[in-house]
């Protein structure tokens, strides 16, 4: 199956609102992760001469809009033209023209809707309501990452979103330039509630974070350098670079058994499962992907869920022959007082253990493994628990070390090894474990905090949020590299710093000092944000599944809407990647490629590595909807049983 791209890159006609595009076909070979603008040389706007502007200036006199006047807002320097985006992903998606000349201003408000006339606006500032952009009478529009701006600025033009796909192109490259400065000040007054001046953003973002205040003073080489055993010191990269040959292949697709699936659980040995609202499905992991119905087991209706709603988290241990299952305590909240034990080889409930804590029942949103490959170990009997205000390991073991009797008539207790709870102001939502057992954890405030595999009690390193809420967070197995998840982008993180020493190391063993690389963005373009569906919101942003030393992830996926989004990892990594040409804050990728589908994805992962084979450069992808589970190979080569 072929990947879909964005249309956004198509001319922007200046022909009549319904005229065809010329030229705007794309060859194959163009589409491989390219980036949404593409370089057609006619979509650029010429650069504007003395006579051009005079002559300009000169009819927006004889319209009687002549700027500075006090009779309307209209202006040469804040002069723009308008484009609409239409025909979605179909082949006739063009760019149309929604005016040839309006305005633009950046204003204060207390609402959207209504009135002007009731509506209290300001341009310059003021301590009450929020910025919006509008452009003329057709936008109004709350300046926030939900617009999915892009710019392109070798083209004097931005992208965006609100209720459709718009673009704005500008006759000078200094009023471009200003527009971009205002939108990204206006931007974090909204976001933190105070004045965009160099003060305030210190007191944000810290001075050790000087690369994410003003990411043109970052120093990038920790990002070329991060991997350089792996991928230069033999002259030789070990990851295969997708051809140009080479697609995404639909390899199986199967309908789900017994209900709508809630939750992905990949295994890294023989099987997978697909945890729905009547029991678990178990299939089989193929080097092409999973597939077959084997057995099901079906959860009994002694089984009592807490408030009886459906596992919305699963997680496998000992070897992966038992599953803890996890649902939430009220339908629509994500906190659970306990979980179920499933025994996968006898296809039982065994036990349901309560979460306590010195006598007191507590509760959990999150649970993961204690290293990314612990669900291995056959003798695992520990996991970590993760809350609003509190981190934690909990062993299945008695406190003498033995395991616990699972035929008491009451739930058994859970044992709190170690951890820290919290007195205020954390808000975790979701956390994640290296290979060798260190911790990183987002939150609500979008502060990602590392934690040592020694110690739960205070983070080694504390990156900054942008504003925008953690929802899921990923680490690589050697710990270099974190990724995390909010409703509008993915943020990559390198952890790498040098000490005074002169050692490399990563955040979550030391104090990564004042020069902190800044991250980079990877973003939806304004188009396929829209096309991506009414729940058009990233989740469950992933690395591909390494648990072994040495080896390097190759992609990274996420889910938005009705959309698997992958992108090649060393090509985010790449800092003379053409993405990063010409934008101004932090660097933000749009190359990547897409993967529909006709419902809403549940989750979207890359098998284990091992499944990777010689004639593809990554293992198969998996897709999980609510009805069907689909299995996407980059490699056009059928495969048998993995051995």
């Amino acid at each position: 199956m072929g990947a879909s791209h964005s249309h956004e890159g198509l001319e922007l006609s200046d022909e009549s609102d319904y005229e065809e595009d010329e030229g705007s076909t794309r060859t194959e070979s163009e589409e491989q992760y390219e980036d949404a603008a593409d370089d057609h040389a006619s979509m650029r706007t010429p650069p504007v001469s003395n006579e051009t502007l005079d002559e300009l200036d000169s009819k927006l006199k004889a319209l009687k809009l002549k700027y500075g006047s006090p009779e309307t807002p209209m202006n040469l320097r804040k002069a723009v033209k308008l484009y609409l985006h239409v025909g979605g992903n179909t082949p006739k998606a063009k760019w149309i023209i929604s005016q040839k000349l309006t305005y633009y201003e950046f204003v204060k408000t207390l609402q959207i809707g209504g009135d002007d006339e009731d509506d209290y606006e300001s341009s310059s500032g003021g301590d009450e309501g929020f910025w919006v952009l509008k452009v003329g009478k057709k936008i109004k529009v709350r300046v926030s990452t939900d617009m999915q701006l892009k710019m392109f600025g070798d083209q004097r033009r931005v992208d965006f979103v609100d209720n459709g796909v718009w673009a704005l192109k500008f006759f000078v490259d200094d009023e471009y330039r200003n527009f971009i400065t205002k939108f990204q000040d206006c931007l974090f007054e909204n976001v933190y509630g105070m004045e965009a001046t160099e003060a305030n953003k210190v007191k944000i973002y810290g001075k050790e974070f000087i690369g994410w205040l003003k990411p043109e003073e970052s120093d990038d080489a920790m990002w070329e350098d991060a991997d350089s055993g792996v991928w230069k010191g033999s002259g030789k990269s070990p990851m295969t670079p997708v051809r140009d040959s080479q697609d995404l292949l639909e390899e199986f697709e199967e309908a789900a058994t017994g209900g709508g699936i809630q939750s992905l659980a990949l295994g890294a040995l023989d099987n997978s499962f697909l945890v729905n609202d009547s029991g678990v499905q178990v299939v089989k992991n193929f080097s092409h992907g999973i597939h077959g119905k084997g057995a099901y087991v079906k959860f009994d209706e002694k089984d009592k869920w807490s408030g009886g709603s459906t596992p919305k988290k699963a997680l496998l241990m000992r070897g992966e022959t038992n599953m803890m299952l996890m649902s939430p305590f009220k339908e629509g909240k994500p906190r659970s007082t306990g979980l179920h034990q499933l025994d996968i080889e006898t296809g039982k409930v065994v036990t349901e253990w309560k979460f306590e804590k010195d006598g007191t029942d507590i509760t959990m949103k999150d649970i993961t493994n204690d290293t990314k490959g612990s669900q291995l170990d056959p003798s695992e009997s520990t996991f970590l628990g993760l809350d609003d205000n509190r981190l934690c390991q909990w062993d299945m073991r008695d406190k003498t070390g033995i395991v616990q009797t699972l035929a008491n008539t009451s739930s058994p207790v859970l044992n709190w090894t170690q951890g820290h709870q919290f007195s205020r102001g954390t808000n975790f939502q979701c956390f994640a474990t290296t290979g060798d057992g260190s911790i990183v954890v987002g939150s609500l405030d979008g502060k990602i905090r590392l934690y040592s595999k020694t110690s739960m009690r205070q983070a080694k390193t504390a990156f900054p949020g942008l504003g925008s809420p953690i929802t899921h967070v990923d680490v690589t197995y050697d710990g270099k590299w974190i990724l995390g998840t909010t409703d509008t982008y993915l943020i990559l993180i390198c952890t790498l710093f040098t000490d005074k020493d002169g050692k490399t190391k990563t955040g979550f063993t030391g104090r990564m000092g004042n020069k902190i690389p800044a991250p980079r963005l990877l973003k939806l373009t304004p188009v396929d944000a829209h096309m991506a569906g009414a729940n058009n919101k990233f989740h469950g942003g992933h690395f591909s599944w390494v648990t072994e030393s040495g080896k390097q992830e190759r992609h990274l996926v996420a889910a938005v809407g009705k959309f698997s989004v992958i992108w090649n990892f060393q090509q985010v990594k790449d800092s003379a990647h053409r993405c990063y040409q010409n934008q101004q804050g932090l660097k933000s990728c749009y190359c990547y490629k897409i993967v529909p589908k006709d419902e809403s994805i549940i989750e979207s992962r890359f098998m284990h590595d091992k499944c990777a084979v010689s004639d593809s450069p990554e293992a198969p992808l998996v897709v999980a909807t609510p009805m069907k589970v689909t299995s996407i190979s980059m490699s056009g080569k059928k495969r048998g049983l993995r051995n």
